[in-house]
């Protein structure tokens, strides 16, 4: 196989036609079969198939317990509501006064820049 700095431009063009087409029609066989046709393979996870299988079966019981909790009436224990801080008017005045002097600041900047 010749490398891709000894092709012609034609060659080149006519590369560029080839995988284009080939594009199209793997996106068209994908939407024949309703599943990816993707060339590329799924990257192992590290894990062995025992720690899958040990992971698998202690999230099911973590997922049973809280099932059996909420059949026996018991509310899921939740977090706490994050409490709203409210600022005040004045705070809020102070803020937007702040602001809209940075932002002349800017504008005046901007203007004798130009």
């Amino acid at each position: 196989m010749s490398s891709i700095s000894n092709l012609s431009l034609e060659q080149l063009k006519r590369a560029v036609q080839i995988k284009e087409q080939i594009a199209k029609l793997e996106r068209d066989l994908s939407g024949l079969l309703g599943a990816s046709t993707s060339s590329s393979k799924t990257k192992p996870s590290g894990m062995s198939a025992a720690t899958r299988e040990k992971l698998r079966a202690a999230a099911k019981a973590r997922w049973g317990k809280i099932k059996r909790e909420n059949k026996a009436g018991s509310a899921p224990a939740s977090k706490p509501a994050k409490r709203q801080f409210k600022m005040s008017p004045a705070a809020r005045a102070k803020l937007a006064a702040a602001a809209k002097a940075r932002w002349a600041k800017a504008k005046a900047a901007g203007k004798k820049s130009l």
